[in-house]
């Protein structure tokens, strides 16, 4: 009998551990999220406010009354660059994240992570120039709360959430194809269907993120591998990063206002 009673105890004790290490791994994700989230805002605010000028010296495109773009504006939001600045990210995380995962240390990754949500933030600064302040910080509050309530649902569910990733991300997928689709047809019927959509997916998916990232730390943190564990912390910092970014910006579509 003493022998099964140090049984219990050694696994009641390992369980307290891994107890322990997934709510400091989730501390991680969230909190190297956090940053990423801030270090986009400040770009975006920042590129803003540099490519929008008051002072019609020089300039030749007129944002409206009193507002004109910089030469930086120009080349940010109606040269070809702009094209580069739409597509580049999406290209990166379909072609360069993955070997980053592989090859790079768990400093290196997350360097990775945060300049490229510094290159989100120069693609996300137009949002100054179309919505209000007002409607930004309020649009931001929202996707928090919901954000926040859809990814403690995912972690406290019992429900298994696998099967609706796949689902979600094959929807992803059709929404990219409608969105550069309707570059094209400019139709405003089809923007608003955009928008909803995208808001239901990418609930879904904070939900689905946040259940996975749990459950990949439960089964992988025995092993003790210290330096995969953080680079799968930074991978799922990436992941809910996404999900926020995105219902932020189809939300601002129903919630923004127009300068």
């Amino acid at each position: 009998m003493a022998t099964y009673h140090q049984s219990d105890v050694r696994v009641g004790a390992r369980a307290a551990e891994i107890d322990a290490g997934l709510r400091a791994h989730m501390n991680k994700v969230y909190g190297t999220m956090s940053i990423g989230m801030l270090i986009t805002a400040l770009a975006a605010w920042a590129i803003a406010g540099l490519a929008v000028t008051s002072d019609p010296t020089g300039a030749t495109v007129a944002l409206r009354e009193g507002q004109y773009l910089t030469g930086l504006g120009e080349a940010i939001y109606m040269s070809p660059l702009r094209w580069v600045i739409a597509f580049g990210p999406l290209a990166f995380l379909f072609f360069g994240w993955g070997a980053i995962m592989r090859r790079a240390s768990s400093a290196g990754v997350q360097l990775g992570f945060f300049i490229f949500a510094s290159v989100i933030g120069l693609s996300l600064s137009s949002i100054f120039l179309v919505y209000t302040d007002a409607s930004i910080v309020q649009t931001f509050l929202v996707t928090s709360i919901a954000f926040a309530s859809l990814s403690i649902w995912g972690y406290v569910t019992k429900r298994d959430l696998s099967a609706m990733g796949g689902f979600l991300m094959m929807g992803v997928i059709g929404l990219i194809i409608a969105m550069v689709l309707n570059m094209f047809l400019q139709s405003s019927v089809l923007t608003l269907a955009v928008s909803a959509i995208g808001v239901v997916l990418f609930a879904g998916l904070t939900a689905f993120y946040t259940q996975d990232i749990k459950n990949t730390y439960v089964a992988h943190a025995m092993h003790g591998d210290q330096e995969w564990l953080n680079k799968a912390a930074i991978d799922g910092a990436m992941s809910l990063y996404l999900a926020f970014l995105n219902m932020f910006q189809f939300l601002l579509m129903f919630l923004g206002q127009q300068e």
